[in-house]
Order: structure tokens, then sequence, then C-alpha cells
């Protein structure tokens, strides 16, 4: 392949077969939905007794059908088969550091949501579920979303940890779930990566964070390890595509500055 075909391939887009069901806005407010969702039912699933916490689980649920069912029958589907798989990464993610059972509360949400549904309805989105995980670019502006703000998540943790064993703790199973990404979309995983290592950049150079100390120390090394890890062609074009779109930021914010 040539500079310029390779170039013209890797500034393409994934064709998002599920794009007519669900426009990219969509899939946004879907991430963002997950996102909250989870963190409600996590923090019930530490804070709030048995009984609380199914009412409010309950009501969250009903929310979110109820949003998923502001459409037409199929798009429906698709809106809650995001919620559903949302749901269950970000749940993966946290149950590796928190355990199973501070997560009590989002495998109830989940129950909730997919109880919701008939039986002809439930093999449906069952089949959207499995698009969603064999087709890369099916709602990728959702999955890139989700997985920034899931990445970001994990990072701030990182971050925040006032003992080095927690904070290592954490950059080794973040860098986990970077690479699970790439092994789990070969062909696009890799600008799911740049989004995140440039989001994390950009927070720090916003927020004056990681900028000494051990929280400097685990994002460096975030860093070092992945590109150690990645083969040495994908991790170029993570680190290109990062600091591009970290520039790209960066000119947008002094254009708006002056």
């Amino acid at each position: 392949m040539s500079n310029s075909s390779e170039q013209a391939s890797l500034s393409t887009l994934p064709e998002d077969s599920l794009a007519l069901l669900v426009p990219r806005e969509v899939q946004q407010q879907a991430a963002r939905l997950v996102q909250e969702a989870f963190a409600a039912a996590f923090r019930l699933s530490i804070e709030a007794g048995a009984e609380q916490r199914q009412v409010a689980l309950e009501k969250l649920a009903g929310h979110l059908v109820e949003w998923a069912g502001m459409a037409s029958r199929d798009e429906a589907l698709v809106r809650r088969s995001l919620l559903l798989v949302g749901l269950d990464q970000w749940g993966l993610a946290f149950s590796e550091t928190f355990g199973a059972t501070a997560l009590a509360g989002v495998s109830m949400l989940v129950a909730l949501l997919r109880n919701e549904m008939e039986a002809q309805e439930e093999a449906i989105c069952q089949g959207y579920l499995e698009r969603l995980k064999e087709e890369e670019g099916a709602a990728f502006d959702f999955k890139v979303l989700l997985r920034r703000e899931l990445h970001l998540a994990f990072w701030h943790a990182m971050i925040a940890a006032e003992e080095r064993e927690e904070a290592e703790s954490i950059m080794r199973h973040l860098g986990g779930m970077l690479l699970g990404v790439y092994e789990q979309m070969p062909t696009h995983g890799w600008r799911l990566l740049a989004d995140a290592l440039a989001s994390i950049q950009m927070r720090c150079l916003a927020q004056g964070l990681a900028i000494e100390g051990l929280a400097q120390e685990t994002t460096q090394s975030l860093f070092v390890s992945l590109a150690s890890a990645l083969p040495e062609v994908v991790c170029a074009r993570v680190m290109d595509q990062s600091s591009n779109a970290v520039r790209a930021w960066q000119e947008a914010r002094r254009s708006v500055q002056h």
C-alpha cells in the first residue's frame, strides 16, 4: 500500500451499519446515560440498604426504558442494546478492582432492563448485541465515548491514589483494559486508544493534573508500557493520532482565548 493510500485508509472511519437506526447524537447520549446509570447503581451498591436500593434501581431502570422507548421499535431495541452492552463493560472493568459484591446494584439494573422485554424483543436485542461485538464499526461513536469515559474514570482513580501499591495496581489494570480494546478491535481499536491517550493529556493540560509526584510517574509509566506492548506500527499510529488531537485542541483553545 502506498503512503497516500495508507493515509487515506487511516483517515477513513469504519462503516457503521447501525448509524441509520441510531445517529451519532443518540449513540453519544447512550454512552453518557450508561456512565450516569452505572455511577448511580454503583453508589447504591455501597451506600444503600436492600429495600432502598431496589426502589431506586427500579426508578432508574424506568428512566432508561423510557429513553430507549422514545423511538421506533427497531431503534428502541438498539438503544436498549447499547445500554446493556455499556453497563456490562463498565461492570466488568470495575468488578476486577472492587469485586462482584460492590456491583450488586449494577447487576440488578441490568436484570431489570432485560426483564422489561418480551421474548421476541429479547431475541432481536440479542442479535444487536452480537453485531456490536462482531462488527468493529457498529455504533462506533458510542464505543469511542464509552471507552473514553471508562478509561478516564480509572485514570482519575489512579492519580488520586495516595499509596504507590494502589496506584500501580490501577495503572496495570488500566493498561490491560487499553490493550484489551486493541485485541477486541484489531482493525479500528487503535482509534479508541488514541482517543483515550489524547483525553488524558487534555485533562492534564486543562486542569494541571499529574504534573508531579506519583500521579505524574504512573501516568508516564502507563504511556510507556502501552507503547512497548503494542506492535510498532500500531503504536506509531496511536501516538500520531493522539498528538494531532491534542494539538488541534490546543489551537482551538488559543483561538477562543484570543
